[in-house]
């Protein structure tokens, strides 16, 4: 039998003001995207923005629909408006923040499963590790790589034979 230790590292910040001006304006970015969140059903609104490698910033937040499978969160939503305009772009940085049901930020903030696992596949298509900054009310966590959020993952490689 082998036994395996999975370590995660994760940055944690207190204030805005101590991250760098480019993590600060993407956090903004954020913030505001997801003050425009289409979310009647759960008033709970998400709002994710990233920078492409070009230092292109592209923004979404989540869109409910009251067949709740139908919707998209807001991750999602970024991610694949990106793939889709700007395919040859890889994914430097990706921000997730919310604002709870008392219109307050969320006091924890963390990407869905499916989230996790687009993000790791935007990692294996440009490979490229994705920073990802969760933008809590007590707190700002950084992540080096999407990877983090999701050990043990599935990807392509995973679907390659091994004959």
């Amino acid at each position: 039998m082998k036994t395996k230790e999975i370590k995660i590292s994760i940055s944690e910040f207190d204030k805005l003001d101590e991250l760098s001006a480019a993590d600060q304006e993407l956090i903004q970015v954020a913030r505001e995207i997801a003050q425009q969140a289409y979310a009647p059903y759960s008033n709970y609104q998400v709002g994710s923005a990233l920078r492409l490698e070009d230092g292109t910033i592209v923004s979404g937040n989540n869109q409910e629909n009251a067949s709740s499978p139908l919707g998209n969160c807001a991750e999602r939503t970024a991610i694949f408006w990106a793939n889709a305009n700007h395919p040859n772009l890889s994914i430097d940085t990706i921000v997730v923040t919310a604002i709870d049901q008392s219109r307050k930020a969320a006091l924890k903030v963390s990407p869905c499963g499916a989230c996790r696992q687009v993000m790791l596949e935007a990692e294996h298509r440009y490979k490229k590790p994705i920073r990802v900054i969760l933008d809590s009310a007590n707190k700002i966590e950084i992540l080096q790589s999407a990877s983090h959020l999701l050990p043990l993952s599935f990807n392509g490689d995973s679907l390659k034979s091994m004959g």
